[in-house]
Formats: structure tokens, C-alpha cells, sequence
């Protein structure tokens, strides 16, 4: 794929400053507190992580759902931005403006109460347009904890629609207050390939079915308990070990080297070209 042919492009519907779009990154304040940074020894969570770019909030304001169905049963307040310990270091790759004071805000017109149910609808000030063939799955920020709230997701043909999406989140438990604040997160796009599940056949095997994967499978499994079995009793190598890192390292039990691997993504930044881009 060429250069012009890779482009995603994201047109700028109004002034966009305040809602940067940034690579997602790997690190979660949850996944941080754990002991020993535990999750982090998980490498599907950790890619996940990092498989797109985060639209962050352009105010701070505060959700309150008292259980109606109405647009008017949920209470958007906007307030100016908590000083909530640790949260410049949580959101440091998409905070916008961190470095100055912000005024209060009395209303924002991208953040509101359009559906009615409980739900929260911020506008993406962006009208994405993706190669042929790629859709954008639109989604919550990837294992990204907060209570009281659930993104909705969704997968929108970006490669040839002439309107844009909005995020929505919502809110999963009446007379519970919901804090948002400015330059936090609240959407992810991921590119999606069209079609890709449905050109494949699903089809249900015993694992016997399969000599050399069966084998390595037990292998695998025999290893993973007997490590646990160790670790439980306090076996020195084990605990020195800590965890199985064959994975991470992108082998089999065995030893057997993965043909292709991955432990990080680097996606790149949304950038501007000095060219005007071409019409699509």
C-alpha cells in the first residue's frame, strides 16, 4: 500500500485544538496500582491498550442519572477541572492546555443529553475518511475503568461516508454522579478491515483433530501447572521467576520461535502534511 493509498484523514469540521487525537498508550492508573504492576504481564491486554488513538473530553463536567428515560432525566454540570491527585500523570499524552488555567464552563454544546436513557453524547469534531475497504470500530478507551458508566461501541464505513459519528456513554446506575474531566479520554477508533470475520469459516474440531497442536497444547498446559503448583508452594526458582514469560517473548513452551510477534505497537500521530491532502 502507498503512502496516499495508507492515509487516514481526519477533516476538521470546526476548531478542534481542545479534542487532539493522540495515540493511545499503554499505560492504565488501574494497571499501574496493581502489585507489581501485574497486568502488564499480560501482552493481549497491554497491545489492546495501545491499538488506536484516543479523542479526550474538552471540559470537565459531572453526569447524574436519575433512571428516566428522558433526555431531561439526565443532568449534565459543567465545572472546572478537578484537581484530582495523579491525573496530569494519567492522561499526560492527550492532556490539552494542562499548563494553564481554565476558565469555568457553563455549557458545552459537544457534550449532551441527545438520546434520552441515560445517555451521555459527545460530538467528534472530525470526519474521518479511511483507505477502501477499512472501517473505524468506535469505542470506549481499551480496559479503561469507570464506575457508574459504559461506552457504547460502534463500527462506522469511514472509507465512503460523507457524515461524521458521535461517542456515546451510558450510564449503567441512577442517582450515582459521574465525573468526566477535561482532557480525559472518552473514545477510541480503531481501523477494522470490512468483511474480515465474515470471510472466515468457523468450524469446531476436537483437538485431536490436530496431532502437533495437541501436543504442544498439553505441553503448555503440563508447564502452566506445574509453575503454579511450584509458585503455590513457594518453590525458589518459581518465585524467583514470578511469571511465564513465553508468550511475551513470542514462543512455544517448546521453544519454538513465533513467525511474527508483536510487544508493542507504534501507530503514528496525526500529523499535517505540507501539501494540501488530495480530495477523496
Amino acid at each position: 500500500m502507498s503512502d496516499k493509498q495508507s492515509r487516514f484523514y481526519a477533516y476538521e469540521l470546526h476548531q478542534a485544538a481542545d479534542m487532539p487525537l493522540r495515540t493511545a498508550p499503554v499505560d492504565r492508573a488501574w494497571m499501574d496500582a496493581a502489585p507489581q504492576r501485574a497486568p502488564y504481564r499480560c501482552l493481549p491486554l497491554v497491545i489492546a491498550n495501545q491499538a488506536g488513538w484516543w479523542v479526550p473530553c474538552p471540559a470537565s463536567f459531572t453526569a447524574y442519572w436519575d433512571g428516566g428515560l428522558g433526555k431531561e432525566n439526565l443532568q449534565i454540570t459543567f465545572n472546572s477541572p478537578t484537581q484530582t491527585a495523579g491525573l496530569s500523570d494519567l492522561f499526560a499524552p492527550i492532556v490539552v492546555s494542562a499548563d494553564q488555567p481554565n476558565p469555568v464552563v457553563q455549557s458545552d454544546a459537544r457534550i449532551t443529553s441527545h438520546f434520552g436513557n441515560g445517555v451521555i453524547t459527545f460530538s467528534i469534531p472530525y470526519l474521518f475518511r479511511t483507505p477502501r475497504g477499512i472501517n473505524l470500530w468506535v469505542k470506549g478507551p481499551a480496559n479503561y475503568i469507570k464506575d457508574g458508566v459504559q461506552p457504547l461501541e460502534g463500527i462506522v464505513e469511514t472509507d465512503w461516508l460523507p457524515a461524521t459519528f458521535t461517542m456515546n456513554w451510558k450510564m449503567t446506575r441512577p442517582y450515582h454522579a459521574v465525573q468526566f474531566e477535561r482532557g480525559e479520554p472518552i473514545c477510541m477508533i480503531v481501523p477494522l478491515p470490512r468483511g474480515v470475520a465474515e470471510q472466515l469459516e468457523p468450524v469446531y474440531a476436537p483437538l485431536d483433530a490436530n496431532p502437533e497442536l495437541a501436543r504442544e497444547y498439553r505441553q503448555w498446559e503440563q508447564s502452566r501447572n506445574t509453575f503454579n503448583a511450584d509458585l503455590a508452594r513457594l518453590q525458589p526458582e518459581a518465585v524467583k521467576r514470578g511469571w511465564q514469560r513465553d508468550y511475551m517473548h513470542g514462543r512455544t513452551v517448546s521453544g519454538q520461535e513465533a513467525p511474527e510477534h508483536q510487544t508493542r505497537l507504534h501507530l503514528r500521530e496525526f500529523h499535517r502534511p505540507q501539501a494540501n491532502p488530495p480530495p477523496t
